[in-house]
């Protein structure tokens, strides 16, 4: 859920129905202090600060907050609030989806870390039926395997929260070629065009499948993020020329549309969005149209959202500890201060965790890589800090013989689910490009085998000779240790995400001394002979 990077860290997610704000702030690698939200839209009776964690490769000045839509229909009955307040673990699956065997290893390890329940964007990974069975993935979960992760869910005592994107970030939708003609700006497959006359029935088939497989969710996220050329198709233009312009009545048309279908639908269950559509919408549209009872358009219920992977850069292998930990602590200093505003009630925290910045995107870190990341966090907002206590409670759980926060480090590899990745990533991280560039940089193959000279496999063997063995055994023990963390990839993940992250982290480096090698070969078989003449 970006443009071209990944400037999510902490992220304001609002409940519709129930009028409740869930940060969303995007970070970089050093802490600054985030202005007092505009009393314009919060109201004069809100008025806190809330942390923004930046990191230094910023090339955009875009901010994505994402704020309130109110309830269309303020009759209805009770929605879900939290007695406690909720830790969920966000679980992104528009890339590198877990098997379910896998989760079903890793959800006991989040209950013991802290977690209390489950953000489960589904993307293409759900069995979407009948004329919606085009959007599945290849590899989609089964009706089987839904089931199978709401019971694993239960059984550790987690909430789960299905997300399902209904405005922006439709890509998963709209790159088939069935629904290009419901695209905002024909050219991208982004956003929904909201005037389209079958773009709500979409919308409302593709819940319709999500929530009847989820019977027992209290709680939708429809996302409607990051509508990108809204307001820019044929249709939409239209639109606006009549209606003065007014962009955010046009997007809070679309989301109040599909709540309202939410609401109507499912009664008893609450709404969630992001915010950052909202923040361009005046205080006194949103105020005027849908939250009369509620004085000065201040909110009821807030939650938060963090992150404790893929935010800090959009092709990210190894998890930055470090910065999602300052992230979360800058958090709980918010959390903290929540008792000077007894009319809004803290409901909870959203541990995003993106797996990419959107559907074309490369991925960012693995699950596993993660995860000591994830304990980290979990245990530092229960404690307030990484202190003795959280930090032993987090070695004990993932095994590990120390967390080094400065070097991003679970000392000892750990024993949690998919450690054996964990060790085998760093190592690829450590040692695979800079190995492989050191050996295609030796003075031998720089002068004796160079482009030209394998063009032509033309070489002295006795010069062949000086680095031809030394390379064969080389590339041999990177081999055998690619198919070893091969075979681990394959007990977590599927077919296309292995060969995805091997083409971009592993293959990128390895093909160029696979092609040498096969050059070596055949120029030592020409035996020093002639070179081919040109013609």
């Amino acid at each position: 859920m970006t443009g071209y990077r990944r400037h999510i860290a902490l992220r304001l997610i609002v409940l519709t129905i129930v009028v409740l704000a869930l940060f969303k702030v995007f970070f970089r690698a050093r802490l600054v202090p985030k202005p007092t939200l505009p009393s314009s839209f919060w109201g004069n009776n809100v008025k806190f600060m809330a942390p923004i964690a930046q990191e230094g490769k910023a090339t955009s000045d875009e901010k994505h907050f994402k704020e309130a839509l109110p309830p269309p229909e303020p009759e209805k009955p009770q929605r879900p609030m939290v007695t406690s307040p909720l830790r969920l673990v966000h679980l992104d699956l528009k890339g590198a989806a877990p098997k379910v065997s896998y989760l079903e290893q890793v959800f006991p390890l989040l209950s013991t870390l802290g977690a209390t329940g489950i953000l489960l964007e589904y993307e293409d990974m759900f069995p979407y039926e009948g004329d919606l069975a085009i959007l599945r993935s290849p590899h989609a979960y089964s009706i089987e395997d839904v089931e199978k992760i709401q019971q694993l869910a239960e059984f550790n005592k987690l909430e789960v929260i299905p997300l399902i994107q209904t405005f922006g970030h439709l890509e998963f939708v709209l790159k088939h070629e069935k629904y290009w003609s419901f695209r905002e700006f024909q050219r991208f497959p982004n956003s929904l065009n909201p005037h389209h006359p079958e773009s709500l029935g979409l919308v409302k088939a593709i819940l319709t499948q999500v929530l009847d497989r989820h019977r027992k969710a209290k709680w939708i996220h429809i996302g409607a993020d990051e509508v990108f050329h809204l307001g820019e198709g044929i249709d939409s233009k239209n639109w606006l020329r009549n209606n003065n312009g007014n962009l955010g009545q046009m997007y809070l048309n679309h989301v109040k549309a599909v709540s309202a279908f939410l609401v109507d639908k499912y009664p008893s269950m609450g709404v969630i969005l992001w915010d950052d559509m909202m923040r361009r919408t005046s205080i006194d549209l949103i105020k005027d149209k849908y939250i009369t009872s509620y004085a000065n358009a201040g909110f009821q219920t807030v939650w938060f959202a963090s992150a404790f992977k893929g935010a800090s850069d959009v092709a990210q292998i190894w998890t930055p500890v470090g910065v999602h930990l300052n992230n979360h602590l800058s958090w709980h200093k918010v959390i903290s201060s929540m008792a000077k505003y007894p009319g809004i009630q803290w409901q909870g925290i959203a541990l995003t965790g993106w797996q990419r910045y959107d559907h074309f995107s490369v991925l960012c870190e693995l699950l596993p890589v993660s995860l000591p990341s994830l304990g980290v966090c979990l245990q530092s907002l229960i404690h307030g800090a990484f202190n003795g206590e959280s930090k032993k409670t987090t070695l004990d759980i993932l095994g590990c013989t120390n967390i080094d926060i400065k070097n991003n480090l679970c000392e000892g590899g750990g024993v949690f689910p998919g450690s054996d990745i964990y060790r085998m990533v760093l190592h690829i991280r450590d040692k695979l490009k800079s190995e492989t560039e050191t050996f295609l940089n030796h003075k031998y193959i720089r002068g004796w085998f160079s482009h030209y000279q394998r063009k032509y496999r033309f070489g002295n063997p006795r010069n062949l000779d000086l680095f031809g063995e030394k390379m064969l055994k080389f590339l041999e023990e990177w081999e055998n240790f690619i198919q070893s963390f091969r075979t681990q990839m394959e007990s977590i993940y599927f077919p296309d995400t292995i060969e995805e992250w091997m083409e971009d982290n592993v293959n990128i480096y390895m093909d160029p001394l696979r092609k040498l090698a096969k050059d070596f070969k055949e120029a030592i078989d020409k035996n020093g002979g002639v070179k081919k003449a040109l013609k």
